[in-house]
């Protein structure tokens, strides 16, 4: 459906642009309250946010906003994306509302939103929002205005309900991890979990000053925490991104391993267990040998298109469990309605208690395929639509497919957040990949640039 304003993960932009204003800001609390608060009789919203600068600004006009439209307001301060999805959920709101640009740069920012059960909004409320943020601001009468106050130990129930979600008996004690914060979200939050499970926790990138969100650390900058690995001879790096919702490792010999790989650990030890409660859910990039290890162990397997609300769907149409992506967004239903990167964490963290492995050797088993993906910034004004299919990337992207044949895969995926065209090729051999895939993104660039 086209939207004006929502993308795939709520509204993402620079800050002073588009709908990423405090006026803008302002109308979309007030449109959010009429739609999402409409048949309560006691109306009220969680608000969280990550660590950036503006993120007091936006929510002051958030706040302005939902209180105009006779909605109460609890706040969190600082709290990661999923931590807002359980807070929402437990303390019978109407809404929650997440102010966050996840992995993007201090500059941008963003509203996500999430229905009183914790779950992403469907489509239509969306459109219901975007409806109403082109109707007249009307302000409720003084006696319904809504009002806003703290939520009190919001991260204290938190770190809680993660630390719920570790096997009851288990402990990590004589486990050394380091844990890179982002310098976002989860600053205050994830150390905390990992060290009241009685592990030797190492926190990086824990000091936020409001401009250094997913500066040279996190999930999009990992390598600080490979360092750090191999300097202190940690048994495991757990990397999370600005909002928390999504989370990369490194093994203790310093590689990095994805998403996919923690999906293929988390599989295997459902399995031993009995709880994989049916098959796995992927995307269009996850690589292609978790889909062929999911083939090996009699595993269903299904792509659904990128981003975690697709793989929610497709989890709930199936009625499976676990699914996510290579960036390390990764769902467990049975614990929570949306990627947790703490959870993911302790998931794999109790495969290798439970085994006694390393999670260098628990990821062997599976094969991975390289993949090489490139992203392609976009001349201003350029349409990722009509590049994906213009003559030359068409044809381009049909002579590599019948290159690779059934052993590679291409994709072409345009952003959701950003100007970008991610260029994606996997295949046996990698050097071959990556230059397949440069040639590939020279096209793509070529073509954008032609306008």
């Amino acid at each position: 459906m086209t939207r004006k304003f929502f993308g795939t993960d709520g509204i993402r932009g620079r800050l002073g642009q588009g709908a990423i204003t405090p006026d803008g800001v302002l109308k979309l609390g007030w449109a959010a309250g009429r739609v999402l608060c409409r048949n309560s009789d006691n109306p009220k919203v969680v608000i969280g946010k990550d660590t950036r600068v503006s993120g007091y600004l936006l929510e002051s006009a958030l706040e302005a906003g939902l209180s105009a439209a006779g909605v109460n307001v609890l706040l969190t301060g600082p709290m990661t994306t999923p931590g807002i999805a359980y807070l929402t959920r437990t303390a019978r709101a109407s809404a929650g509302i997440v102010i966050s640009a996840s992995h993007n740069p201090f500059e941008d920012n963003g509203i996500k939103f999430f229905s009183g059960d914790g779950g992403k909004l469907a489509d239509e409320l969306e459109a219901d929002i975007e409806a109403a943020m082109d109707m007249p601001l009307q302000t409720v009468a003084p006696e319904r205005l809504g009002k806003a106050e703290r939520f009190s130990d919001a991260a204290g129930r938190y770190i809680e309900f993660c630390k719920s979600t570790f096997p009851a008996q288990a402990s990590l004690r004589r486990l050394r991890v380091v844990v890179d914060c982002a310098n976002g979200a989860a600053y205050h939050i994830a150390p905390h979990v990992f060290e009241e499970l009685d592990a030797e926790v190492i926190p990086i990138a824990n000091q936020p000053n409001g401009f250094n969100i997913n500066l040279d650390c996190g999930s999009t900058h990992p390598g600080r925490a490979r360092d750090e690995v191999r300097r202190l001879g940690a048994d495991i790096g757990i990397v999370l991104d600005g909002d928390g919702d999504r989370v990369l490792f490194v093994d203790g010999d310093g590689d990095l391993i994805d998403g996919d790989q923690a999906l293929f650990v988390m599989m295997r030890r459902r399995m031993e267990l009995g709880l994989l409660g049916g098959g796995i859910v992927g995307t269009v990039m996850t690589n292609y040998g978790l889909e062929r290890a999911c083939r090996e162990l009699d595993v269903n397997f299904r792509r659904a298109a990128v981003g975690d609300r697709y793989v929610l769907q497709a989890l709930r149409e199936q009625g499976w469990l676990l699914g996510g992506e290579s960036s390390g967004h990764v769902i467990t239903l049975d614990k929570s309605t949306t990627g947790d990167g703490i959870i993911t964490a302790l998931e794999v963290l109790a495969a290798m208690i439970e085994s006694g492995q390393p999670l260098a050797q628990l990821v062997s088993r599976m094969e991975r395929f390289p993949q090489v993906m490139i992203n392609v910034r976009l001349v201003e004004g350029a349409r990722a639509a009509d590049i994906v299919g213009a003559p030359p990337v068409v044809g381009e992207v049909a002579r590599l497919t019948d290159y690779l044949g059934t052993d590679g895969r291409v994709v072409l995926r345009p952003s959701g957040t950003e100007p970008l065209i991610r260029v994606m090729v996997e295949g046996r051999e990698a050097a071959e990949v990556r230059v397949h895939a440069e040639k590939l993104a020279d096209v793509v660039r070529s073509v954008s640039a032609a306008g």
